[in-house]
């Protein structure tokens, strides 16, 4: 018996990375998953993988900045499966970290849409077909950059995961009346592709490792297996809450 056994769940960013894994975990554990991305070719691949399984997956073109793609998306779910019980708003992107005063607007609203702004269009179209599904559950991953270590993070970044951080709390608060819990993962360093590519300098990478306790990146495993548990109904008392994975580094 799957942990989501029933369950049906949405997750943004799924075509590779972190996104990928929760849609492949999600369908062992007995959940009909919907995925989307705007990477088609490698989200088709993903989708294959899943279904060769013998699991549930469907792959759907999602741009997280665009409401009618969410609209379509959150459709997809409700008119093959019937409702909809989990959202994942995992779509984020990075950009190379400069001063404040050398970012570039254009950069900036770019970050902020992707990473702001699709989590709250992810979430507006959710919640009515959570509502009428009886509930359900929002997991936003954030970032401890949304949370702290401030004098290392890329500004426009840390903004983006900090708006998160507190939309997830209003929207836990509002609508707890519809038995839809919101809560956010902050993960700190992950030994992803983006994780990389944003210290893609060795000596800046050790330096952001120096200040984590455990004194290692975590593991995408290790983040989703905490993303499957608040999606779950384990977690059926927990909302408007932060998880931080981190290693240990906000600790200091």
């Amino acid at each position: 018996m799957g942990r989501l056994d029933g369950k049906v769940a949405l997750i943004s960013g799924g075509a590779r990375g972190q996104g990928a894994a929760e849609a492949e975990t999600f369908a062992r554990e007995g959940a009909r998953v919907v995925f989307g991305d705007v990477r088609d070719d490698e989200g088709r691949k993903v989708e294959a993988a899943i279904r060769a399984a013998g699991l549930d997956a469907t792959y759907v073109h999602l741009d997280v900045t665009s409401e009618a793609d969410w609209q379509r998306a959150v459709q997809t779910a409700v008119e093959r499966h019937g409702r909809l019980d989990i959202l994942i708003n995992n779509a984020a992107i990075t950009i190379a970290r400069v001063p404040i005063e050398e970012r570039t607007a254009a950069e900036w609203d770019q970050v902020m849409a992707v990473n702001a702004k699709g989590v709250f269009l992810g979430t507006k179209h959710a919640i009515p077909a959570m509502r009428r599904s009886g509930g359900g559950s929002i997991v936003n991953i954030s970032s401890v950059a949304g949370i702290g270590q401030s004098l290392h993070q890329e500004p426009a970044y840390a903004a983006s995961k900090g708006a998160i951080r507190i939309f997830t709390k209003v929207t836990a608060s509002q609508h707890a009346k519809d038995r839809i819990r919101c809560n956010s993962v902050h993960p700190g360093p992950v030994d992803t592709e983006m994780f990389h590519r944003a210290f893609a300098d060795r000596e800046a990478m050790q330096r952001r490792l120096d200040r984590v306790p455990l004194r290692r990146m975590g593991t995408v495993a290790e983040v989703v297996s905490a993303v499957l548990y608040l999606a779950s109904d384990e977690a059926s008392y927990i909302t408007g809450s932060e998880l931080v994975i981190d290693g240990g580094a906000l600790a200091q």
